[in-house]
């Protein structure tokens, strides 16, 4: 079984997010929209979009969106079968929250690595 097939997102808290979305948006070109970050959409090697995004996005350190997570940053990543993959990384005693999300976007799921990361997981909608 696959794990891990990319990275869909990378997302992490800032003290002063507008302003370092406009560092970013200034300095490196990174097109933040509105709501704090940007879609990268994936190309093939002549530059033809293919299935797929990655989400970049900056929000507010007030609140706690990687609780139980210590650290300021929170990567996703994309991944084949989810329920599968949950299922194996329980049996090899990692802490992965019960909590599993079945939306529109996507199944998600989260675990925390052994420095107090915690990890988003993804499987994509079909055809994504």
């Amino acid at each position: 079984m696959k794990r891990v097939t990319g990275i869909g997102g990378i997302f992490f808290k800032a003290q002063d997010a507008p302003a370092l979305q406009a560092w970013y948006k200034r300095h490196l070109g990174i097109d933040v929209q509105d709501w704090g970050g940007t879609a990268f959409t994936w190309t093939d090697a002549e530059g033809k979009p293919v299935a797929g995004t990655t989400i970049w996005s900056i929000g507010s350190a007030q609140g706690d969106p990687f609780a139980p997570g210590s650290a300021t940053f929170m990567v996703n990543y994309r991944v084949e079968d989810l329920l599968a993959l949950v299922k194996v990384l329980r049996e090899e005693g990692c802490n992965v929250l019960e909590k599993i999300d079945d939306s529109e976007y996507g199944k998600f799921a989260w675990v925390i690595d052994p420095e107090g990361n915690k990890v988003e997981l993804w499987q994509p909608p079909e055809g994504q």
